[in-house]
């Protein structure tokens, strides 16, 4: 006989909540789990007599933690549990957080922070997240729970700021921020918030030039990455073909993410990159290459509205959020098959640099390698320049079956 299921004082939300979600085409097994999930939560929730309609983000977060620990289950019960009182809060039933005169006005502030990188600066959405969550930090530093004043900043802030985020970390870990810093500043300024342009104030880093040789796998070990790809990766088909974009085209992990099924054009034979800086363009696409990706759309491609080409292999099936599952992937191959990488922290890379070093071992020109790698400036190329293509040509190995020569 089956377990009756015993209500909880959340119940009555399900429905909305799930209704909430449609958007994102979750299978009906996941929002089953979500159900039982939230019933856990709820059952706490009665125990500490505590009513939906009392509940702020920073009780539900306690009372969440305080949900037994399940091993078999993936779903992050706080994070879940934030995501339904949030739901709560828009259908007017939980509290919404109180939102003090400071907060408002950094709201406000950012806001226009962020049209003003889209539209006057063009940067991507990724490159202004990262501005943004600088700019964050930068003013709860300097102004803590006051109302920003954008002109009374000063030099010496900026100093404090960074040797503050700076603090156990190595010098070459600054260049970022005040990078992002500057994007900051620059908007302060053209907005007439700031009387000076605070932005030639950011402390520059020295960059040291370094002298090593590019580094790379040989043609061996990439070929043997791919083939366990294939075969042993969970989902192989995709894995694949997303790890011969990256190994015959040198795509870096981004753009394969951000690779849509109409950039594909299958009659000119043609593959449309968006790369960094919003730059638009257009690879041959090798045979191999796209009879990889025709034999994921065909064969393991779930149905999905998303027009983005490679997406998760569960509900929702959207785009990845960023490119850690490429790096796990490869971290697993490269342990299976006993490769040594040639430095820490050199992820998925490590195959852009080994189809340029390729390149320049088969004799093509530092300019078509460039090229080929979309480098904006010839300068980025020059790295393949410490090669000594003289004594290395004689080892040179041919390239695989089926991969188009640049």
């Amino acid at each position: 006989m089956a377990k009756k299921i015993q209500p909880t004082c959340l119940d009555t939300y399900f429905s909305s909540f799930e209704e909430s979600l449609a958007s994102t085409h979750m299978q009906r097994r996941a929002l089953s789990n979500y159900r039982f999930q939230l019933r856990r939560f709820g059952r706490v929730l009665e125990a500490h007599g505590v009513e939906p309609t009392s509940l702020t983000l920073e009780i539900a977060d306690r009372l969440a933690r305080q949900v037994p620990f399940d091993r078999m289950n993936a779903v992050r019960i706080p994070n879940l549990v934030r995501r339904f009182v949030l739901h709560l809060i828009s259908i007017g039933v939980a509290i919404p957080p109180p939102v003090s005169a400071a907060q408002i006005a950094k709201d406000t502030l950012l806001d226009d922070l962020e049209g003003f990188l889209l539209g006057q600066r063009g940067l991507s959405p990724s490159s202004v997240y990262h501005v943004k969550r600088y700019a964050v930090r930068f003013l709860d530093h300097r102004f803590g729970e006051t109302v920003p004043d954008p002109s009374s900043i000063r030099h010496q802030d900026i100093v404090a700021f960074l040797e503050h985020i700076q603090k156990g970390k190595s010098l070459s870990m600054a260049r970022t921020p005040a990078s992002h810093l500057r994007c900051f500043f620059q908007y302060l300024f053209a907005r007439g918030l700031t009387v000076t342009n605070l932005s030639s104030t950011v402390p520059k880093v020295h960059r040291i030039q370094n002298n090593r040789l590019p580094r790379y796998l040989p043609p061996t070990d990439i070929e043997a990455i791919l083939e366990w790809v294939r075969r042993e990766s969970s989902y192989g088909v995709r894995d694949y073909a997303m790890f011969l974009l990256m190994a015959r085209l040198g795509l870096r992990v981004p753009e394969v993410m951000a690779i849509e099924i109409d950039d594909i054009d299958w009659r000119a034979g043609e593959l449309l990159v968006r790369g960094k800086g919003k730059r638009r363009d257009r690879l041959p696409l090798p045979e191999d290459v796209g009879a990889a990706i025709s034999a994921y759309l065909r064969d393991a491609r779930p149905s999905t509205v998303t027009r983005v080409l490679f997406v998760r292999s569960y509900a929702p099936y959207l785009g990845f959020k960023d490119s850690r599952i490429v790096s796990k992937i490869l971290a697993r191959a490269c342990a299976a098959l006993k490769i040594e990488m040639p430095a820490r922290y050199l992820g998925s890379h490590v195959l852009r640099h080994s189809l340029a070093t390729r390149m320049v071992r088969s004799g093509v020109a530092l300019h078509e390698v460039g090229d080929v790698l979309r480098h904006k400036s010839r300068a980025t190329t020059m790295i393949y320049a410490k090669l000594d293509i003289a004594n290395l040509r004689s080892v040179a190995q041919p390239w695989p079956a089926g991969e188009a020569k640049q």
